[in-house]
């Protein structure tokens, strides 16, 4: 399963900790800005998180100079076209997103329209289109999942035709990803449990699936330890600063591990069953992992046998004999995920989300084969293959 060739490449600068924010203004100082722009949505500016943003950049004489606070939960080609224009009038020259993956994406966006011109976003869609650097652009996340904020992609439903279009460069990795525990302190239990599942899965797809690496694999490693290390911790105790800094290092970490290998099954499936039933991405992940393991099992029983270290320490490694690890890190998996259950009523299977109807599974099945995730999982899936693990996970 090794690879001969590989690329491995993340330019985001990490400021991380617990007065990570306050460096916010030093950041832009440095890259030439003056006049920022926040984009965020309204449950962040609700939640009070934008204040010690804002308090940070006024302190040291940077005045925000807009905030845009209506970004949808699915961010649309009109929304991006919208702040562009303030952006403009303003005269901003720089992009600070605050929020989950719909604020960054849109925000990556955004950036695009503003340093390329235009106003139609659908005419960057794709890889390979944007050939300069963008503005100055960074991101505080405030949910501990998507990664996006060390990704090169950002998706973007276009209303007009109902699709989603992507965008892929590497142009669109922010300057800097700030990771502050104070922005993740009030996020809900099951939004902490579905977005930390999320990451678990970015972290376990890119350990096992065919393009990992060295560099990916340590970054996975990593952050599967801080994930079995703290996840049940926060869930317990949600004003737990220290474990809500782990976990938000460890979704930075699972979102560099598999933006520098790939992802497989879990995301195709993932993402078809999101398009068509519209639950949140971090939910589909948690629930079609141990599934998708479990199918994957022959091809890949060596790196998830090793992943048993990660997700349930020392001593249970080397009690369990290396037949068994494989499994045993599928329970340890499906082990957590009952924990989340009994705290949160996070579903483990597509009968317990109470939106999919069974007679959906093939529309998900054949949307799902489309899915460019396929290519990298580590066993060939055919429609079949996919209509079997969907009807193990209905129930």
């Amino acid at each position: 399963m090794t690879n001969q060739y590989y690329e491995f490449f993340c330019p985001v600068k990490v400021i991380a900790g617990k007065a990570a924010l306050e460096h916010i203004p030093y950041e832009l100082t440095g890259l030439g800005a003056k006049r920022p722009m926040i984009v965020t949505d309204k449950g962040v500016r609700a939640a009070g998180l934008l204040d010690p943003v804002i308090a940070a950049c006024e302190e040291s004489g940077l005045e925000i100079i807009s905030i845009y606070d209506d970004v949808p939960p699915d961010s649309s080609t009109g929304v991006v076209k919208d702040i562009a224009g303030i952006y403009r009038r303003e005269k901003c020259d720089s992009l600070i997103a605050v929020g989950g993956g719909s604020a960054i994406d849109t925000a990556k966006a955004v950036n695009i329209l503003v340093s390329e011109g235009g106003d139609n976003i659908a005419e960057y869609s794709g890889a390979g289109i944007i050939k300069h650097p963008l503005k100055p652009f960074l991101v505080v996340p405030t949910t501990a999942g998507t990664g996006s904020e060390v990704t090169s992609v950002a998706v973007i439903t276009d209303t007009a035709k109902s699709v989603k279009l992507p965008f892929t460069s590497s142009f669109l990795l922010p300057n800097a990803a700030v990771i502050d525990p104070r922005m993740t302190l009030t996020l809900p239990p099951h939004i902490t449990a579905a977005t930390a599942m999320d990451a678990m899965t970015h972290a376990t797809e890119a350990f096992t699936c065919m393009a990992k690496n060295p560099l990916s694999d340590a970054y996975a490693t990593a952050a599967i330890k801080k994930i079995s290390g703290s996840l049940l911790k926060v869930m317990d105790n949600p004003k737990d600063s220290d474990g809500r800094l782990e976990l938000a290092q460890a979704s930075t970490m699972a979102g560099i591990a598999f933006s520098n290998s790939m992802v497989g099954l879990v995301h195709a499936l993932g993402h078809a069953t999101g398009a068509i039933c519209h639950l949140p991405h971090g939910l589909c992940m948690s629930l079609y992992l141990p599934y998708v393991l479990e199918y994957n099992l022959e091809s890949i029983r060596q790196p998830l046998g090793e992943l048993l270290l990660y997700l349930e320490g020392p001593e249970v490694y080397s009690a369990t004999p290396s037949s068994r690890r494989a499994e045993a890190s599928i329970s340890a998996l499906r082990k957590l995920r009952d924990e989340l259950h009994k705290r949160c009523k996070l579903p483990r299977t597509l009968k317990e989300t109470g939106s999919v109807e069974e007679h959906q599974l093939d529309t998900i099945a054949e949307l799902a084969m489309d899915d460019g995730s396929m290519m990298f999982n580590p066993k060939e899936v055919t429609l079949d293959d996919a209509r079997a693990v969907l009807k193990k996970a209905w129930a």
